[in-house]
């Protein structure tokens, strides 16, 4: 009998309005925006609003609002061709402690976005954004190991009291230079045991040991600079708010980076290649005042200056923690002073090293030096030249009063947001190793929309064509089988939005394809009920037989698909993974809409107690 079970009609009518809901974000389109972020000395309040607003109308730039949203000031935009212009008109007012991004701004209504209701992400070829091939500089992570190598190699020689003249990296690897030719063998013996990552050899003199890092240690450095600094940016990207980053690994020594929405190139950059990390050193003895003005630094001392006053501060070479030793930084606020302070755990060896230092010296002076690395794109004589700006000052200096070693506060931030930020960074981690931009390319927004308008209308008129073929050739039928394509598309588009998967060029050629299975399984259904109908069955069971028996080879047919598209998205990257997300998706709402609801509806207009004796297939 042709029949349909009234609690899956409560579950398809459940479904089907939390996909109405959830589809809804995708009619509403985002505004162009520009976005203010205020960094250290920056404020986001009214002052602000009213100088961008000014200068805004002075230069007869269009905008729907201005308005602090999540921590930034959003100015929309009227006109999307205007949004550079509005950029650098902006950067022009605000100064040094903000940075200003080009950004989309949602526009979904407040109560959808409560309920975790979003859009779908749109790809680079849809959305347009910047494509970067960053190369890790292999010399940079060996340059960078062999000198985290150095601190253990002396730790070795002085806890086994093996006097030393230096332990310096020179051009051919990590020179040990002792003070008696006599313990060179002692000395190799004791290396070779705590630091095994090295290979020794007898250096030019009696008494110099060369040290090299062996291959397999070379090839296990490199292998995980790559991955660390995959990590690195990926976290760095996520918190700082690009939606939807492609990340991956190219080669042996290459990334891979796509910034969805990003045409700020500069900007862009800035947020691959910024560092922020602590380093924790002892106070020299000495006068800074008289060393900064002559120039006369001594030699196991570096000067500093103190954030604000410009106070020179002599701090020792030797780093007693920094930064990529840490374990985890949260951001919050002193206790004692009430301003904004970031609380540090480092790993067990600088924790141990930190608990000794203060151990020894309760009563004297520790500076916290903090260092940013910016990376800088200028033009001159029409070429383009990068470098690097490295700002090193010094955010606390203070006296140990105490024995604390793996836990503890640092103070002295400028604001709660730099706080937060520099905690973000370390948490982020400093990248393993430099990276350089070999390759770069910028897709407009423009070109983007194209791709979007040829997409759809390709998605559409497929669509269309299929349902006048529907209603034309199966008539009733042809209907039932239409409102199944259509809530097909509706559940995809729903699921899309609900799991935050990235909508791509080729995502919409697999919504193409989804239609195409959908009609598949349909027309399956529909040529079964007519064969059912031509061998004399009455209209009611031959439809509820035609269900029954094509539901069998519709589904061993998406499974296979299925498992192509599994197979597609294990193994692929980038593009085939968009279409192998949507064909996977498509395919099990398509079963579900073709084999169970196009029943439900059937059953509404052919079954019950009703007396059919023509079905108009």
């Amino acid at each position: 009998m042709l029949e349909y079970a009234r609690w899956k009609y409560v579950l398809a009518t459940l479904i089907f309005i939390v996909a109405s809901i959830y589809s809804l974000p995708n009619l509403y389109p985002q505004d162009t925006a520009v976005q203010i972020t205020a960094t250290r000395g920056g404020q986001l309040d009214d002052a602000l609003k009213e100088r961008v607003q000014g200068v805004l109308e002075q230069s007869r730039i269009g905008f729907k609002s201005i308005g602090i949203e999540n921590n930034n000031l959003l100015v929309r935009l009227e006109d999307p061709n205007l949004q550079i212009r509005a950029a650098d008109t902006i950067r022009g007012v605000v100064g040094q402690g903000y940075i200003v991004a080009l950004n989309l701004a949602s526009t979904v209504p407040d109560w959808l976005t409560a309920i975790g209701a979003k859009p779908m992400l749109l790809g680079l070829d849809l959305q347009g954004g910047v494509h970067f091939l960053m190369e890790v500089d292999q010399k940079g992570a060996l340059e960078k190991r062999e000198a985290s190598m150095l601190d253990d190699i002396r730790g070795v020689l002085r806890e086994n009291k093996i006097p030393y003249a230096g332990v310096d990296r020179g051009a051919t690897g990590i020179l040990i230079r002792l003070r008696d030719a006599a313990d060179r063998n002692t000395a190799a013996g004791l290396i070779g045991r705590d630091v095994p990552q090295l290979q020794l050899e007898d250096g030019t003199e009696p008494a110099v040991l060369v040290a090299h890092l062996r291959e397999a240690e070379l090839k296990t450095i490199l292998d995980n600079a790559v991955e660390q600094n995959i990590g690195t940016l990926r976290n760095r990207i996520n918190e700082l708010g690009v939606a939807e980053p492609v990340i991956q690994r190219q080669g042996a020594t290459r990334i891979v980076v796509q910034l969805p929405g990003v045409q700020d190139t500069a900007q862009a950059k800035k947020i691959l290649g910024a560092t922020a990390t602590l380093e924790y050193r002892a106070a020299v003895d000495g006068n800074a005042f008289e060393a900064a003005q002559s120039g006369r630094v001594p030699p196991d001392a570096r000067l500093y200056y103190e954030r604000g006053t410009q106070r020179p501060i002599l701090l020792s070479r030797r780093i007693i923690a920094s930064g990529d030793q840490l374990v985890d930084a949260r951001s919050g606020f002193d206790p004692q002073g009430g301003g904004p302070m970031v609380s540090v755990t480092l790993n067990s060896a600088a924790g141990a090293r930190m608990n000794d230092f203060t151990r020894d010296n309760v009563g004297r002076f520790m500076g916290v030096v903090y260092i940013e690395r910016l990376p800088e794109t200028k033009i001159v004589n029409g070429e383009e030249v990068r470098s690097v700006r490295v700002t090193e000052e010094v955010i606390n200096y203070a006296r140990v009063n105490g024995v604390f070693g793996r836990k503890f506060q640092t103070t002295g931030l400028g604001s709660s947001t730099e706080a937060s930020e520099l905690a973000l960074l370390l948490r982020a981690g400093s990248l393993a190793a430099p990276v350089d931009i070999v390759e770069e390319r910028i897709i407009g927004p423009s070109l983007g929309k194209e791709n979007i308008q040829r997409g759809w209308t390709a998605v559409s008129y497929s669509f269309i064509f299929v349902l006048a073929f529907f209603i034309v050739y199966y008539k009733v039928f042809g209907v039932v089988t239409n409102i199944a394509l259509l809530l097909n598309l509706l559940l995809v588009v729903a699921a899309m939005s609900l799991l935050g998967a990235t909508l791509t060029l080729p995502g919409l050629a697999g919504i193409a394809l989804t239609v195409g299975l959908s009609v598949d399984a349909n027309v399956l259904i529909n040529e079964r009920i007519r064969e059912e109908l031509r061998l004399g069955l009455p209209p009611q069971t031959a439809i509820a037989e035609g269900y029954d028996r094509a539901s069998g080879t519709i589904w061993d047919a998406n499974v296979t698909a299925l498992l192509a598209g599994i197979a597609l998205f294990a193994f692929g990257t980038g593009p085939v993974k968009g279409f192998a997300v949507t064909l996977c998706l498509g395919i099990l709402t398509s079963i579900y809409t073709a084999v169970d609801v196009s029943r439900g509806v059937a059953t509404l207009i052919y079954g019950g107690r009703r007396k059919v004796k023509r079905v108009l297939i």
